[in-house]
C-alpha cells in the first residue's frame, strides 16, 4: 500500500475536456476514496455527467470554474467548493482566461484501475441546452 504520494508519481491523463492526475486509486491502496487533480483549460470543460453511487467534493484550488450542480450554476474561486450527492448530475467549465486546477474528492472507489464510474448525459435535455439560456 502506498502511504506517501510524490507529484511525479502522479498518472495524468489528457481526455477532449482536460487533465485528470490520478492521485489516490485502487492501485495505490485506496478502497473507498478516489482523488483527482484536474486541470481545465480557458474554454474547456468536463460536460454534464454524474456518478452513479459515488459522492463527489470539488475543490477550487487555482483560477474560477461556472460550476453546475443540476440546473444551478455558480463562479467558484480559489478555496470555494461543491458538494455534489451520488447520481447528481453536474458541470464544470472554465469560461475565463487562466488555467483552473481542481482538486477532485470521489467516493466510495468502484475498483477496478481508477475506481471512478461517469455517465454522460451532456446530450440529453434538460442538459443539452442548458448553457445556452
Amino acid at each position: 500500500m502506498t502511504v506517501f504520494i510524490k507529484l511525479n508519481d502522479v498518472r495524468r491523463e489528457q481526455f477532449d475536456w482536460g487533465v485528470i492526475g490520478w492521485r489516490l486509486i485502487p492501485s495505490s491502496g485506496a478502497k473507498q476514496l478516489v482523488v483527482m487533480d484536474v486541470e481545465l483549460e480557458p474554454g474547456q470543460g468536463h460536460d454534464f455527467h454524474r456518478h452513479p453511487g459515488q459522492e463527489e467534493v470539488i475543490i477550487v484550488k487555482q483560477g474560477r470554474v461556472t460550476q453546475f450542480v443540476e440546473e444551478n450554476s455558480t463562479t467558484l474561486g480559489p478555496g470555494d467548493s461543491a458538494f455534489i450527492p451520488e447520481n447528481t448530475v453536474h458541470a464544470s467549465f472554465n469560461d475565463f482566461d487562466e488555467t483552473a486546477y481542481l482538486q477532485v474528492v470521489i467516493s466510495p472507489s468502484l475498483g477496478g484501475d481508477t475506481g471512478y464510474g461517469l455517465e454522460d448525459v451532456a446530450d440529453q435535455e434538460p442538459w443539452r441546452s442548458l448553457r445556452d439560456r
